[in-house]
């Protein structure tokens, strides 16, 4: 697990790490903008990649005037941005992986063609 995803801090902190009080953690939590780790025994755990997340919505809010609807709306859009991103870094490398392969000689002209589609 990254350093960044691992969750690590209560409430109390992550609040006072993203500069807010820990209901409008909650808040956020209720409609669906972060979601944080929960215990066994039910606390939450908040990890930095969560705190960067917080600190978004905040400013978008604060900053924008962006309601939580529409940060939920833009929050969505990043993450499949992200994963897009994500998707073509693997694409990338399993094209250099092909390129050792002999069947990779035939496939890349069909795939140079659908790509100038």
């Amino acid at each position: 697990m990254a350093r960044g995803s691992r969750p690590v801090y209560v409430i109390s902190i992550a609040a006072s790490l993203a500069g807010c009080h820990p209901r409008t953690l909650r808040i956020y939590e209720e409609e669906g903008l972060v979601d944080p780790v929960r215990t066994d025994s039910n606390i939450r755990l908040y990890s930095d990649e969560d705190l960067q997340r917080v600190r978004i919505i905040r400013y978008l809010t604060q900053q924008r005037g962006v309601n939580l609807a529409g940060v939920k709306m833009l929050l969505h859009f990043r993450d499949a941005a992200d994963l897009l991103r994500e998707l073509a870094d693997a694409i990338e490398e399993l094209d250099g992986t092909e390129s050792e392969s002999p069947r990779s000689a035939a496939v890349k002209p069909k795939t140079a063609r659908l790509q100038a589609k």
